[in-house]
């Protein structure tokens, strides 16, 4: 079993843990490690009906918990299998069973079993897409998604320890055919990344090497962000003079105004980065405009951001104007 994961998941001993199980390898090796360390442990499982053999496979993650003596629960979706990004549909779906029960069972946390090749490919597909700051640090080791903690415990095993650890211990896993598609981005990048290291000398280790770098820094930022936020949102709306946004570094700039429209707008998530980038320009000169469930609003050299549908005033309400007498 790997170190680096021993030594994270000490911080979890204790406390209740769902796995998420698909039956591929990194899923499976997971569920494994997770029982020979001793975590209490329960697995998740979602059939989304979009395979062939998706059934199989249920049953197959359905045996191999009950020979590891660790509960299983099984979800079944049923959205449209035809709809326009069924991909997404079908992630966002099984992130939803699996929190659902976390929130109704009082799970401290669900694993799931990204790993460090995964996260290399994130972070060339992002740099292929020319991604700033917050796409080149790929993913984080814990987030939050809808009020429960996902944990990545495998960021630092390689695919390849994870595959020899299932086959010397003859444990069975299945093989998605997805993953050898070379219609798919992330299997081109898959096949062909060996050649960063063969012609140019960019091994793996270097590459997470940049994006734990890049993590750290991301995490300054936000910690930097979320204070500046917080001194400008009052009753539910945010007003500042021009030069406050305008005299914050690019990113920080960036990290902020996305930062304050979800916090106004209520989205689980902030605008894209093109609009984000496109509302700045906007905010250059005198205008009007909505974003995120927010209305932003610039006259002279006061900026305003208030909810969709609030009023777009400068003025101060009476309460504010007698506090400040």
């Amino acid at each position: 079993m790997n170190s680096n994961f021993l030594h994270f998941v000490e911080n979890f001993r204790g406390k209740k843990i769902a796995v998420a199980v698909s039956g591929g390898v990194d899923s499976v090796c997971l569920v494994h490690w997770c029982v020979d360390a001793g975590l209490d442990v329960v697995a998740l499982h979602v059939n989304h009906g979009l395979r062939a053999v998706a059934d199989v496979e249920t049953q197959y993650v359905r045996d191999l918990c009950d020979a590891l003596h660790v509960p299983c629960h099984i979800f079944y979706w049923a959205g449209d299998k035809n709809m326009p990004g069924l991909e997404s549909a079908a992630r966002d779906a099984r992130y939803k069973f699996m929190t659902d029960f976390c929130k109704q069972n009082n799970i401290d946390a669900l694993f799931v079993a990204h790993q460090a090749d995964d996260q290399i490919e994130t972070f060339l597909m992002n740099l292929a897409r020319g991604s700033g700051l917050y796409g080149l640090a790929a993913m984080r080791r814990e987030t939050v998604r809808d009020g429960v903690k996902i944990v990545r415990p495998l960021l630092d095993v390689s695919r390849r320890e994870l595959r020899e650890w299932c086959d010397a211990n003859n444990v069975k896993y299945f093989i998605d055919e997805m993953n050898h598609d070379p219609h798919y981005t992330r299997v081109k990048i898959r096949q062909n990344r060996h050649l960063m290291d063969e012609k140019l000398g960019i091994s793996d280790a270097r590459i997470l090497l940049a994006i734990q770098n890049l993590g750290r820094l991301r995490d300054k930022i936000e910690r930097d962000v979320s204070e500046l936020v917080d001194t400008v949102i009052e009753d539910g709306r945010a007003m500042f003079l021009d030069v406050f946004l305008f005299d914050l570094d690019g990113d920080v700039r960036l990290k902020f105004i996305g930062t304050l429209i979800q916090k106004i707008g209520g989205d689980k998530y902030p605008p894209r980065l093109n609009s984000l980038t496109n509302a700045l320009d906007k905010l250059r000169g005198d205008c009007k405009f909505t974003l995120g469930h927010c209305v932003l609003r610039r006259l002279n050299n006061k900026i305003l951001v208030v909810p969709e549908g609030a009023k777009t005033t400068f003025r101060k309400k009476r309460h504010e104007k007698s506090k400040n007498k």
